[in-house]
This record gives C-alpha cells, structure tokens and sequence, in this order.
C-alpha cells in the first residue's frame, strides 16, 4: 500500500532550521513530534547538513520525497552550526523562521505560543531555560550549566542584552530581521542568537517562553571547549565593531602561545651541554611554528581542518613557507618604521602586527583554504 504524500503549503507562514552534524537517529522523531505539535499551521522545515558521515543528508532527502515539507541543504567543505542557521533561514520566504536543535533537547511543545507572540507584534522570541517554565537540569551536565552560565553573563554584559537566555539556541524571530543584518552576521561559531541581537539594525522587541531543556537520547552533544572559544571570539568581535574578524583574533591568541613554547624551548634546549644559543633558537623556532600549525588546525580553522597524513604533511610544509614571509614583513616594516621614527616598542609592534596579519592572510588563502 502507497503512503499517502502530505501537501507542502503553498506558502508557509514559518521555517523551522535544523542544523544537523550526526543526527540520523533523532530526524524523524522530531519531524513527528514537530508535525504534532503545529497542527494547523502552515510549515515547513530546512535540514542544514554539514555532510554527516551517518548519512543524516541522506535521509532527510528520503523522508522529503513522502514529506514535501521537508528540505534538505547539504553542505560540502564547510561547517559550523552559526554558518548553517544562516544558509537555512536565507534559505526561506516564509515571514517568520525558527532554529532548534534535531537532538531532541528543544521542547517543540512551545513552537505555537512562540508564534503566536511574533503574530501578536514581537520581533524576536526565544525558548528560554531561565523564566518561568524552564529548566536546564535534566539536559546539561554540571560543568556545561558553569560554562554556559558563565558565557552568559559575559554576553549579557557585551552586548548589553536585557532578556534570561541569551545562550539559547531555540529561537523564532521575523524573516526580515535576519535578511537586515545578514551582512554583519559572523558564519564560525555556535552562538547565533548573539550575533543577531549584536547585529540588528533597530532594537529588537523581545520575549521568551520557558521550557524545560530534556535530555540528548541519540548522538554525542557538540558543546566542547571549542564552542567556548567560538564564543569568546564572538564577543571580541563584537567588541571591535565587527573590524577584527574572529578567525584572526583566534591566530593572534594561538601566536601568543607560541610565543611562550618558544622562550620556553630555548631556556629548555640551553640546558643540554654543548648546545649553543643558534641552534636553541633555531629548534625554539621549529617547535613554535609547529604547535601553532597543529593548535591552528584545531581551533582557528576547525571548520576546514586538515585531516590525514598527506594534507598534514603539505599544509604544514605550506604554514613554515608562509611563516618564513612573515617575519621577513615583520622585521622590513619594523625596519622602516624605526628608521623614520627611532622608538623601539613602537616600531618591534608594528612589524609583529604586520607579520601577524601577513601569516593570517597567506594562511587562509594557501593552508586552510576551502577548495
């Protein structure tokens, strides 16, 4: 017996984005439970996949051809749960679009009353685990509630925001709001309810509903250290008025540590008899431009991590190339400063911020580049 194919509205009042990373065994759990909690509303949902070895692509593209509801935007090459919330709410011409989590941790029970306050003139509501009606005990783990409060507060403060949650990743807002500020919005990262409110171009009217944060039952959480760092990145960002982009103040942190391996190698490699001060540095230099590729491929462009023995071998053979240019822009440029005006610390900065943002440049365009 065929299965009798839903009709996707002829023009959907919300969009529901899911970005995905490894969610196979959640999609068609929250597909139901989302179906059955927006009975009467004309919806659709945009699964943004960053190309799941479990196949989660795959199967949202299956259930699509009995749920014409269901779209899938797969993405090849590039990840980060910010950048894919982008692509799937530009993605859609309904008025009003909403990001949840496929973990099931999100309480799609909320999704109409969330709605009804953006049909009753709110610009922006979200799904908070702070008022009334909400809680986080049940889904996070003691040390994710610490790093998430703490993140909270920092973001509160930053940015000057005056509702519960700004961590929430469980939010409705209008169509329009995120076509204005799209431009401003920064892909990398996890936290895109910050970016947005940073980044509106009018004050937003808000409000928030609580729900109770529920447990992961399939998969691995995402939240990490990482997602930390993506955050503390943001809101430098943010800080800076968007003018130093988060990448490079993640280079800039990973050259500072850098530094430190390398004056600690040369006092290290001094203390073995025989070694001379040439041959400790030259090592201290090896051992530092080493550390930065390899933390640099962790964090600063995890979302093009080189991975394998072959794109190791050649990106970092490519990083000591561009690291040589570096410093010989740095010591040209702190040259001809001190030549024209003869201030030591003035001048030995110049030329490290410049070797900093040549190492940056050359390093996305040549080591860390999305083919």
């Amino acid at each position: 017996m065929e299965t009798e194919k839903k009709a996707p509205p002829l023009s959907a009042e919300l969009t529901l984005v899911i970005p995905t990373f490894n969610e196979r065994g959640n999609l068609r759990e929250l597909i139901r439970r989302v179906d059955a909690a927006l009975t009467g509303v004309d919806w659709e949902m945009i699964v943004v996949d960053d190309n799941s070895p479990d196949g989660t692509s795959a199967l949202a593209k299956k259930i699509s051809h009995d749920d014409p509801r269901i779209r899938c935007l797969r993405r090849v090459n590039r990840r980060g749960l910010a950048g894919a919330c982008i692509e799937g709410m530009l993605a859609s011409s309904a008025p009003v679009v909403a990001v949840m989590d496929a973990d099931l941790q999100h309480d799609e029970a909320i999704l109409p009353k969330m709605l009804q306050k953006l049909r009753a003139g709110c610009d922006l509501v979200v799904g908070s685990r702070h008022v009334e009606g909400g809680s986080a005990e049940d889904g996070f783990s003691a040390r994710r509630a610490a790093m998430s409060r703490f993140a909270h507060r920092l973001a509160k403060r930053a940015l000057n925001a005056d509702f519960s949650d700004l961590m929430s990743g469980f939010f409705m807002l209008r169509r329009e709001i995120v076509e204005d500020c799209a431009p401003h919005l920064t892909s990398s990262g996890f936290k895109i309810l910050a970016d947005i409110v940073a980044s509106a171009q009018k004050p937003l009217k808000i409000e928030e509903v609580g729900y109770m944060f529920r447990e992961r039952l399939e998969g691995e959480s995402k939240f990490d250290i990482k997602v930390g760092l993506d955050f503390l990145g943001l809101m430098l960002n943010k800080a800076s008025g968007g003018r130093i982009p988060v990448r490079f103040i993640f280079f800039a942190l990973v050259g500072a540590t850098g530094v430190a391996i390398h004056l600690a190698t040369v006092h290290l490699a001094l203390l073995v008899p025989g070694v001379s001060f040439t041959l400790a540095q030259s090592v201290a230099v090896a051992v530092a431009m080493t550390s930065n590729f390899f933390i640099n491929n962790v964090i600063t462009y995890r979302d093009a991590q080189l991975k394998g023995l072959g794109p190791i071998l050649r990106g970092i053979l490519y990083f000591y190339a561009v690291c040589a240019f570096g410093a010989v822009a740095n010591v040209g440029v702190a040259t001809w400063l001190y030549n024209l005006y003869p201030v030591v610390s003035i001048s030995a900065l110049a030329g490290v911020i410049m070797g900093s943002v040549w190492n940056f440049t050359l390093s996305s365009l040549f080591v860390w580049r999305n083919d």
